[in-house]
């Protein structure tokens, strides 16, 4: 390894610190990078300053030490480090003990070894090829170790691209809610995001760059949509009725695997006088493509994750501008949140080994598990009402602190946008200039949910009204539908059914009871409230569901489902685990729950503690048939 040294020399200036230390402890194996003074001092920023706390003169000396070490011949001298060692790095990186069980899931996370390197090869493949149906990020996930032990199989995707939701959600400001160089996958060949927190069309042209490279692409039908699925009891296999541009054919599977999302199915309330409306008017995940906003009145129904990004990104453009805002969020001020990553970083990153590993591990620790314990109840703490705990009131007076400061001068915003449930009660949202946006001029918040519509008007529960031209139903998504709205059946009856329409159960939210040889992939209990990322829970769920289909092949097992005593044992330890959590709090309604009050999409436990359920499957779980 030998970089240019007056590019380097260059880019330096940029690099994190945190991160230069540890690469610097790989080429030389010094203990003194991993001892004081050279210790970054702890920054829980999300996005922390690169120069880790340290002097000027420390500073300089561990960029010299980078620049005469990457500049020359030296080849590194602890290229993949053992468990142990990595749990010291990562410790001193962060100045902050990382407890030991991290360091397996991180080494894998950063690249040291390769997801799905554990699982055995097949000695064996089926007749048929495994059918998934989705080619967002968990299908792609899936295929990408399917490839990889050459096992057959074919993606169902019902849209002319692989993406997903981010295929689908192209309205104004959409984007990641988790810095990209966590929320990407753990293998392939590093991307140049163009700052922090990337737009749709760079998740979308990444997750497409991503289908090419892990040849993935060739297995997928496009424009292709499941209406039906039956198990075929005698045959062993599942039926799938499924419609495309030749009409509708049959397609059977030996192998099924659900690969659709939580929010990949639009949810549109059903509102009074609605399609009376005579304007424009589409949910904000079926953005009209060049739809022209100069000069217009657009309202917004919701005040959610999608509506967030749409109204500072129009807000300029519109005549005007109507929220309808059933109920106020917490959204967190993010700092350099539309930073552009600088072309010294992106240097570093591309070219500087083992740095885009740190430097995604860093990101990763941020957005991940440090939040969890403070989401947790304290019996003893006296103001359960507006947080659940002492650390959780400090992040709600920080918060409070920033609507306040923002929308200073304007009493009546601040009354209609401070939530008066714990913040990370439902889902937190990022301030990118939601404030600033609400209190122009051409902007008006209604704090109430809409009543009615007519041809020409949207009246709100008080009676507040506007005639758009254009309306934007930020209203969500069917979450609870899941798997299910795939219309999927085996004798024990419709999954729909089974899950009596929004209450959906699974063992380890990937396998039903009596629906054999069928995998769910972001199922029921594996949505992420606390922090992390969609992609990590996706590599969770391709491994374990590459190792089951491995396991069916290399021991002879023609048929598998989880055993009822296990998605028992495993819903009991779910639902036991959010009776103190925060998304059980009274005062707050949240899509986490369902109608009967049960939290079933998101999970009460560590991202390590997940995926260590997820790495291989006990069989003693499952019913299995040879």
């Amino acid at each position: 390894m030998q970089l240019d040294r007056i590019t380097l020399e260059a880019a330096l200036p940029h690099a994190d610190l945190r991160v230069l230390l540890m690469v610097l402890f790989h080429y030389t194996g010094d203990e003194k990078w991993l001892m004081p003074p050279y210790a970054p001092r702890r920054n829980p920023r999300l996005i922390a300053d690169e120069d880790a706390g340290l002097s000027p003169e420390l500073q300089d000396e561990i960029r010299n030490a980078a620049l005469e070490i990457l500049s020359g011949e030296t080849a590194a001298k602890l290229p993949d480090p053992d468990v142990a060692t990595l749990n010291r790095m990562m410790t001193h990186s962060l100045a902050e003990e990382v407890p030991p069980e991290y360091a397996p899931m991180m080494r894998e996370q950063m690249g040291f070894k390769p997801l799905g390197s554990d699982i055995a090869e097949p000695t064996t493949k089926p007749d048929r090829p495994i059918v998934i149906i989705g080619a967002g990020v968990a299908g792609l996930a899936l295929g990408k170790l399917l490839n990889d032990l050459e096992l057959p199989y074919v993606i169902l995707e019902k849209n002319q691209n692989v993406g997903g939701t981010w295929w689908e959600n192209t309205y104004p400001g959409a984007g990641v809610d988790t810095p990209n160089h966590a929320y990407s996958f753990s293998f392939g060949k590093s991307h140049r995001w163009s700052r922090y927190f990337s737009p749709q069309n760079e998740i979308q042209d990444y997750l497409s760059d991503k289908a090419d490279e892990f040849n993935i692409r060739p297995h997928i039908r496009f424009s292709v949509e499941v209406k039906q699925v039956d198990w075929q009891d005698d045959e062993g296999h599942w039926l799938l009725q499924i419609e495309g541009a030749d009409g509708i054919e049959t397609l059977a599977a030996p192998i099924l695997v659900s690969a659709v999302g939580q929010i990949s199915y639009a949810k549109i309330p059903p509102i009074d006088g609605l399609a009376a409306f005579q304007g424009t008017l589409f949910h904000s995940s079926k953005w009209p493509k060049d739809l022209d906003l100069k000069g217009k009145k657009v309202a917004i129904v919701g005040t959610g994750a999608s509506s967030m990004q749409i109204a500072p990104t129009i807000a300029d453009d519109v005549a005007e501008l109507t929220i309808f805002q059933r109920s106020p969020q917490w959204a967190r001020p993010i700092p350099r949140y539309h930073e552009d990553l600088s072309e010294g970083a992106q240097y570093l990153l591309e070219h500087v080994p083992f740095y885009a590993a740190w430097f995604r591990f860093t990101m990763f620790w941020r957005y991940g598990d440090g939040l969890l314990p403070f989401l947790k109840k304290d019996p003893d703490w006296p103001h359960p009402e507006r947080a659940m705990n002492r650390i959780n009131d400090r992040h709600r007076e920080e918060m409070v602190a920033h609507i306040e400061a923002k929308l200073e001068g304007r009493p009546d915003l601040i009354a209609k946008s401070m939530p008066n449930y714990p913040p990370y009660g439902k889902r937190i949202l990022l301030d990118n200039g939601w404030y600033d946006a609400i209190r122009k001029d051409n902007v008006t918040l209604h704090d109430e949910g809409v009543a009615r519509f007519t041809e020409n008007e949207i009246i709100g529960d008080k009676g507040h009204s506007c005639t758009p031209d254009i309306v934007v139903m930020a209203t969500g998504f069917e979450v609870t539908k899941m798997a299910s709205r795939l219309n999927i059946s085996c004798p024990a009856g419709n999954l729909s059914d089974v899950w009596d329409g929004d209450d959906p159960q699974a063992y380890l939210g990937i396998s039903v009871p009596d629906f054999p040889n069928f995998f769910m992939m972001a199922g029921p209990t594996t949505g992420l409230g606390h922090g992390g990322s969609g992609m990590f829970i996706a590599e969770c769920h391709a491994h374990y569901i590459a190792s089951a289909i491995v396991t069916m092949l290399n021991e002879g097992i023609s048929q598998m489902a989880a055993k009822e005593r296990a998605q028992s044992a495993y819903m009991e330890k779910y639902n036991a685990g959010h009776q103190d959590m925060i998304w059980m709090h009274p005062g707050m309604t949240t899509y986490y729950r369902n109608s009967k009050g049960r939290v079933y999409s998101v999970m009460p436990w560590r991202l390590v503690d997940y995926w260590n359920m997820t790495r291989t499957p006990d069989l003693a779980d499952y019913e299995t048939g040879t």
